[in-house]
């Protein structure tokens, strides 16, 4: 096990989600992407990416649990950096049996998200709801196979169709405009 690696990544995670505790506290989380969250989510990708050209992806095996979900919620942060999401995904792939499933479940969704696709497994939501998914059906298939708790039927009746998708996605100019700007649409 990598122990100089899994103390930074543990501590890269860690920053972000100080940074993040802080703003929401201030109240500046709100009304976009805050230029000092920003910030910190393309630094710790760039360190992240570093460290996987130096070891692989931080798997289990490699890095320990802590560390590997770390490194899983630095790349769920880096939003502004889609082809570095994608890339960690396939990854995550390629190691699935050393990694946490729930993990690369909710990046899976969250890459699908931005690319306004319906999700898999009912991880990202909306203002109103859980987005629109692949398979209403068996979404709780879905979520067990991932160690996801299911859904109730409510729940999932209240789900938009993906047919809703362009609906929902209109709905804010400067989240459309910011997808542009950093390559998902």
């Amino acid at each position: 096990m990598n122990k100089r690696f899994k103390k930074e990544i543990i501590e890269l995670a860690d920053k972000d989600l100080l940074v993040r505790e802080n703003l929401a506290a201030q109240g500046k989380l709100s009304g976009g992407y805050h230029p000092e969250m920003e910030k910190v989510h393309k630094e710790n990708a760039q360190r992240l990416r570093e460290i996987i050209a130096e070891i692989g992806f931080p798997t289990i095996s490699k890095v320990g649990k802590k560390a590997s979900d770390a490194a899983w919620l630095i790349i769920q942060h880096a939003i502004g950096e889609p082809e570095f999401m994608k890339d960690c995904y396939q990854m995550m792939d390629a190691n699935e049996n050393d990694i946490n499933p729930t993990n690369k479940a909710y990046l899976y969704d969250r890459i699908q998200v931005f690319q306004s696709k319906p999700q898999k497994f009912g991880t990202q939501l909306t203002a109103d709801g859980i987005y629109p998914v692949e398979n209403k059906e068996r979404l709780n298939a879905e979520r067990l196979k991932v160690y996801l708790p299911p859904l109730s039927a409510e729940e999932i009746n209240k789900i938009h169709d993906s047919k809703d998708i362009p609906e929902i996605d209109s709905r804010d100019q400067e989240y459309n405009d910011w997808r542009k700007k950093v390559g998902w649409i």
